[in-house]
């Protein structure tokens, strides 16, 4: 049985669509994964199937109420963690899903409206996730990315395996640029290195690339790698990157 991952929604139905493309898909039809879709209000009690009510003190929108989320996760006894989806949790990155891929299994519980009754953070879900400084309409978009980004962590799920080993954020690095055929678009040609049929000047090239980028774009970065080796900095000149070693020796350049 494959990494087991539980999605608590009160949209089942769109949930279970896009969790079933792509190479999610096919890894659940494959049973390397095994996503899990339950629909919160399965456990309301009323002829509305009502799971949400105004907020105590007052104040705009609804909030979710604990007993369905609480009836619910309950009977299901899912995979732990359960993770509820908030912007007030944990940043998730790509270190998180990793751990999570290498894990038994975890479950993600979507909150809507105005949120979830804190008692359900406090004393059913294990700890709150955030998918960034962003406020979504409800969790399901969240929990789908969740689900892809630790999908494919997990062996067996991608076609090829080395993908995740080049990827943006391995070894700390944005990915570097990708080209593909015709090598001459317009104007544009793609560089004269990736038709050169040498592999090692090929990645060489590819790592030179993954560093100027992330200097440039997220040299926040680079400071958690502990900055650039020496050899890094040899290997940007070498490739005639200078500027982006300039902009690294002068981090006051890169505002």
């Amino acid at each position: 049985m494959g990494l087991r991952v539980d999605i608590f929604t009160i949209f089942p139905e769109p949930v279970e669509m896009m969790a079933s493309l792509s190479v999610i898909g096919r890894a659940r039809t494959a049973g390397v994964l095994d996503v899990r879709v339950h629909d919160l209000r399965m456990a309301t009690t009323d002829k509305h199937r009502s799971v949400d009510d105004t907020p105590l003190g007052g104040g705009a929108g609804m909030v979710m109420m604990p007993q369905p989320l609480f009836d619910v996760v309950e009977t299901v006894n899912p995979r732990r963690p359960l993770l509820s989806l908030s912007p007030a949790g944990r940043r998730f990155d790509q270190d998180w899903a990793k751990a999570l891929a290498d894990s038994d299994g975890f479950s993600l519980l979507c909150g809507r409206y105005e949120g979830i009754d804190e008692r359900v953070n406090e004393h059913l879900a294990d700890g709150e996730l955030s998918v960034g400084d962003v406020v979504l309409a409800g969790g399901e978009i969240a929990a789908l990315l969740v689900l892809e980004a630790v999908g494919r962590c997990v062996p067996g799920v991608l076609g090829n395996e080395e993908s995740t080993s080049t990827e943006s954020f391995n070894d700390g690095l944005l990915e570097y640029p990708q080209y593909t055929r015709p090598a001459q678009f317009r104007e544009w040609n793609a560089p004269e290195v990736l038709l050169s049929g040498n592999h090692a000047l090929i990645a060489d090239w590819r790592h030179a690339q993954a560093l100027a980028r992330t200097i440039e774009r997220r040299p926040d970065l680079i400071a958690l790698r502990g900055g650039l080796s020496k050899s890094e900095q040899h290997l940007l000149l070498t490739h005639n990157l200078q500027e982006a070693l300039n902009k690294y020796n002068n981090p006051e350049r890169l505002k």
